[in-house]
């Protein structure tokens, strides 16, 4: 059996396999557009927002490139603490937009605290709730709170790529103003699709710009049931199918989530490894790698039992090694999971 441990793409959900094995559809139908409708429907009760979500075909970082430019003129000030290697992609992004970015820098598992951003004279924080690259989770309620409390009128955009369906969101609640995800983490469909949550304070201050990201040209179309572009639409369909699937039942499904990631960081603590993240996610399971043993040698453990796992990025390439359950697992396979994990360790490690 081959296990798809990767922090996305993960392992597909049956009803996105399902979804996706149905003939293609045109984009320019009453059948897609009914479609369209559904999935924007569901992705509004998963991000929990009075606002709108609008369906990109494309992946996370495009939909965390749109959320800046619609969001933020050229010159305005932005703070983006940089945690983790999608952390310092927002900052790329906020540069690149010509947005006057001011970067707070923590090492590789740290998270920045609420004190951090109370900084005044920003137009907006930028924030990724669960970094992926260390397997770190911010508090973004109280990091929002304390932002905003010191510029009543900024806004907070947040990557929730491997968030979304893994972690309880919702925008408002949260005091975020706009977030990004995509399809290929949480949602257990394919890469294709990215997603970009807008609260209804965000859709006061659009500001579009570009092409083909420009967000008031997606939402005239989009609350007709279409896409300004051709839309990937059959992975709109195995997104809302998934979607059906788990929101009825998410409170489970997240404690499921959790429980399978802290399975994993149970196996890897009790045989001495050391955790990345100071505050985990449940998305992903970060460890350092043993004294003497390098990537590669752990890789292939893993893969000789037909698992396919994640290195480090950034400055933790070569020092760490990453696994994720965020996939179509059920408790049973976690606990195989686990044991696979054991074995792995039994080989690596020296007998003490």
């Amino acid at each position: 059996m081959d296990w798809l441990l990767t922090p996305g793409p993960v392992r597909l959900h049956p009803k996105a396999l399902e979804a996706l094995s149905r003939p293609q559809l045109h984009h320019r139908t009453e059948p897609a557009r009914e479609a369209f409708l559904r999935a924007r429907g569901l992705l509004r009760e998963a991000f929990r927002t009075e606002g709108e979500v609008l369906i990109l075909t494309g992946s996370g970082t495009l939909a965390m490139e749109a959320l800046v430019k619609n969001l933020f003129a050229p010159g305005e000030r932005v703070l983006v603490p940089v945690y983790g290697k999608f952390s310092e992609r927002f900052y790329e992004i906020a540069l690149e937009a010509g947005l006057e970015a001011h970067r707070l820098d923590y090492p590789y598992g740290r998270v920045p605290r609420p004190e951090d951003v109370a900084k005044e004279g920003y137009a907006g924080l930028l924030l990724v709730h669960s970094e992926t690259s260390t397997g770190a989770l911010v508090d973004l309620p109280a990091l929002a709170r304390a932002f905003k409390e010191q510029n009543p009128e900024g806004l907070v955009g947040a990557d929730m790529v491997t968030s979304l369906l893994v972690r309880e969101v919702a925008l408002e609640a949260m005091g975020v103003d706009a977030a990004a995800s995509g399809s290929q983490k949480g949602l257990m469909c394919p890469p294709g699709l990215g997603f970009v949550a807008l609260s209804p304070r965000a859709l006061e201050r659009l500001r579009p710009r570009g092409y083909y990201l420009d967000l008031a040209r997606e939402l005239k179309a989009q609350r007709e049931g279409e896409s300004a572009w051709t839309p990937a639409i059959n992975l709109v369909l195995a997104v809302a199918a998934v979607l059906e699937e788990v929101l009825p039942r998410l409170a489970h499904h997240l404690a499921l989530k959790a429980w399978q990631n802290a399975l994993l960081y149970g196996v890897g603590e009790e045989r001495g490894l050391r955790a990345v993240p100071e505050e985990k996610s449940p998305a992903v399971a970060a460890f350092y790698l043993p004294e003497g043993v390098p990537y590669a040698r752990v890789k292939e453990a893993f893969a000789q039992r037909g698992a396919v796992i994640a290195g480090g990025q950034g400055p933790l390439k070569g020092r760490i090694f990453r696994l994720s359950l965020m996939g179509a697992y059920d408790r049973y396979e976690a606990l195989g999971v686990a044991a696979l994990f054991r074995e792995v360790l039994d080989e690596i490690l020296p007998a003490s």
